[in-house]
């Protein structure tokens, strides 16, 4: 069972819907407690937070490998130290955000990039961790995190199998069997046609783990596709307005979005159920509207049946129109009226011709 505070996350409970402040608090520590506040009203259960400095994430330096010269990239022309700086959420911020979480009955946790947050983060008491995407390769990391006893949520976009068992059994082998999967794709925005939600299960099956999905897609259609393949985890960037801007805004949801998130997740997951064939409980007062043999002429006792005098009709309450070929040609036992549903106890028990 994994569990964070008291939430249960598994496939007998709804999706568990984290929404990701990252850097959409444009530098504000007032836009990051809105941040906050919106969140709890728009129903989300969780905030996470980002916990690093641009020196725990990279260096200040001039080569051109530190710089971002993607042209399809939303952070090109920022240096990684530079984006960095100006992305991070000051480490100052994360008592009050996480104070303003606890009043309103969030769970606030964050993924930590380096050894000196998860000490940070135990002295705040965080109840669990996210490893990020691009940390999943540093083990050291996620033994040291895995060594706290909290849950984990490990984030997987580009790894491969190797990586991600790599990444589980780094966890595992400090005793810690609190962790959960998600998928991920990380390219921001990512388009759906490269979410390959289908991985999911598969991630379920080969590592026994609860599975969810960090999607930076536009909308919510690949959340809620993870959701029909027993996603159980839904992590989302979050905004206030994208039209406002900041680093990851063109790709987060705003307060509207994420109420519709959660709400249709969750209906998402009630659908789901299990194989089932046959009318359900709801459905067993439309079986009237079903077609059934009918009597749609007057039929005198003796007169044999015809495919003038029985039709299929709705509604329900006669025979199965399958019967129809059986019946045809057989004398009825007594008269009957037009509208009279067609009964075995009114048909003769010879053979038809």
């Amino acid at each position: 069972m994994f569990q964070i505070a008291d939430r249960i996350i598994g496939p007998d409970e709804p999706p568990f819907i984290i929404a990701e402040m990252s850097a959409n608090h444009n530098g504000s520590l007032d836009r990051a407690i809105e941040l906050v506040r919106a969140a709890a009203e728009s129903g989300a259960e969780a905030i996470k937070l980002q916990t690093y400095t641009a020196d725990t994430m990279t260096i200040d330096a001039p080569g051109d490998e530190f710089q971002i010269t993607d042209p399809n990239s939303l952070w090109t022309g920022y240096s990684l130290y530079d984006l960095y700086k100006h992305a991070a959420t000051p480490w100052e911020w994360h008592g009050p955000i996480m104070q303003e979480c606890a009043r309103l009955g969030l769970i606030c946790f964050s993924s930590p990039f380096d050894l000196s947050a998860v000490r940070f983060l135990e002295e705040l008491s965080v109840p669990a961790y996210k490893i990020a995407s691009f940390e999943l390769v540093d083990l050291r990391l996620i033994e040291e995190v895995a060594r706290t006893g909290k849950p984990m949520i490990i984030s997987t976009g580009m790894a491969t199998v190797n990586e991600i068992a790599d990444a589980v059994a780094a966890a595992r082998d400090q005793g810690n069997e609190q962790i959960a999967l998600l998928k991920c794709t990380s390219s921001y925005p990512s388009d759906p046609r490269d979410s390959n939600v289908a991985t999911i299960p598969h991630l379920r099956e080969m590592f026994g783990l609860e599975v969810g999905l960090s999607d930076h897609t536009l909308g919510i259609g690949a959340a809620l596709a993870s959701v029909a393949l027993g996603g159980t985890i839904i992590e989302k960037h979050f905004t206030l307005d994208r039209s406002e801007g900041g680093v990851d805004s063109a790709f987060s949801l705003e307060p509207a979005d994420l109420k519709l998130l959660i709400a249709e997740s969750r209906s998402a997951w009630k659908s789901v159920g299990h194989v089932h064939y046959g009318p359900g409980e709801l459905e067993r007062p439309s079986l009237v509207f079903r077609r059934s043999l009918y009597f749609v002429e007057d039929v005198a006792a003796g007169e044999r049946i015809t495919p003038e005098n029985v039709r299929s009709i709705r509604p329900g309450l006669g025979l199965a129109p399958k019967y129809l070929k059986t019946i045809i040609g057989r004398e009825v036992e007594t008269d009957v009226r037009r509208g009279t549903p067609v009964r075995w106890e009114l048909l003769s028990h010879g053979p038809s011709t």
